[in-house]
């Protein structure tokens, strides 16, 4: 791989901002000094931030690649490549697909599910960004079971979250659009899905077990669990008894604070903290950061986002910069089991992102290195030049 020093900018080491040479050999960081290391490339960074790059824990943004209007179907190769693009473009260097797999047919259905898998595995060395399978394993989808512990065995799955959301689907049987909206997804007949629900919700007894099979095989694989839409601390406490220590958007404070009380990890939307409140009317994300009450923030349904909660946070006063941060990349690294990325410092995975933060609230990526690889650069100027064509000169 390319030797590659980026000079000249600040840079984000622990809980400071620093000016620093970095140098990148061999795909991970060799040193960070302040002296001018001999590389190959050099990237002027004046002006400019380093950050390590954003850990995307929960994205599924990249659903809207796959089907941007209901009913309409675009190839998951074409898809993954455009979702990987936004992805960089935004600072997101290891990302999680947040794959649905659901007792419906259609977008979150069997099928899809399977194909997702199998393009993430076949792309992965194409894709820029560090690319991975977070299941979102539908607890009322049953049937799945055998498959999904095959998958767990195997190795196949980086991520494993139990979603319920039954009585979502029940309460919104009774509202025309949204019931609409379900029936159109899945592409069945209106009389289809609504007896499709029902047969589903006749086997909720056998949902439980089927929870603890599953989160015993993970633990045992050491993949890490999420449970998702925590609704108390009690369930919270049920989870956590299963070994599912990462709690996805808890809905109210209570459970939050008890979740954080147990050392468990939380997770919250990004956008929630953009858009200043969560979009269903739930917790607040920017108000559980500032109570010490959120540890991860996700890009959720939208890419740009973690970039921009991390500089709003700091912008308002809510987080230091250093501290931020560490909601988009260090913690959520942590808590995957990716040890070597997340922070600048010799010896870990050289994912790291330069920023433009002139403007505080709309933060600009500028380029992107993965693994050693510059993968995205909107100013070549900054390439300054090589070694080798300096000495060429020179001999001249």
């Amino acid at each position: 791989m390319t030797d590659i020093a980026i000079q000249g900018g600040h840079v984000l080491l622990g809980n400071e901002i620093a000016e620093a040479f970095i140098h990148i050999a061999d795909g991970k960081i060799a040193e960070i000094s302040l002296r001018h290391p001999d590389s190959v490339i050099r990237v002027d960074s004046r002006g400019l931030i380093a950050l390590p790059g954003i850990v995307d824990m929960h994205g599924d943004a990249f659903e809207r690649q796959m089907m941007p209007r209901p009913g309409v179907d675009f190839p998951i190769d074409v898809a993954l490549v455009d979702s990987d693009r936004q992805a960089i473009a935004n600072g997101i260097t290891t990302v999680f697909h947040a794959t649905t797999w659901s007792w419906e047919p259609g977008l979150r259905g069997t099928e899809n599910a399977h194909r997702l898998l199998s393009a993430i595995e076949t792309m992965q060395p194409q894709l820029a960004a560090d690319t991975r399978f977070h299941l979102r394993q539908e607890t009322f989808n049953l049937d799945a079971e055998p498959t999904i512990a095959e998958w767990l065995v195997a190795g196949r799955v980086d991520l494993l979250a139990f979603n319920d959301h039954m009585d979502m689907t029940t309460a919104s049987m009774s509202n025309p659009k949204k019931r609409m909206r379900m029936v159109e997804r899945s592409g069945l007949s209106e009389s289809g899905f609504d007896n499709l629900v029902q047969r589903i919700l006749e086997r909720a007894s056998e949902v439980p077990a089927s929870i603890e099979r599953l989160a015993a095989i993970a633990c045992d694989q050491r993949i890490p669990l999420l449970s998702h839409d925590d609704k108390s601390p009690k369930q919270r406490t049920g989870f956590r008894a299963l070994g599912i220590n990462l709690a996805e958007f808890p809905i109210n404070e209570e459970t939050a604070r008890a979740a954080t009380a147990a050392g468990d990890f939380t997770v919250f939307g990004a956008p929630n903290v953009v858009r200043g409140g969560s979009h269903t009317g739930w917790t607040s994300a920017a108000e559980m950061v500032s109570k010490g009450l959120c540890s991860i923030l996700a890009s959720d349904y939208y890419y740009p986002a973690p970039l921009l909660a991390a500089f709003m946070l700091a912008a308002d006063n809510v987080l230091p910069l250093p501290q931020a941060w560490s909601l988009v990349s260090g913690a959520p690294a942590a808590a995957t089991g990716l040890h070597d990325r997340g922070q600048i410092s010799p010896g870990k995975r050289a994912d790291i992102i330069l920023v433009d933060a002139h403007e505080p609230l709309r933060p600009r990526v500028v380029a992107a290195i993965t693994e050693g690889r510059i993968v995205y650069l909107t100013e070549p100027q900054r390439l300054l030049s090589t070694t080798s064509a300096m000495r060429e000169v020179e001999t001249a």
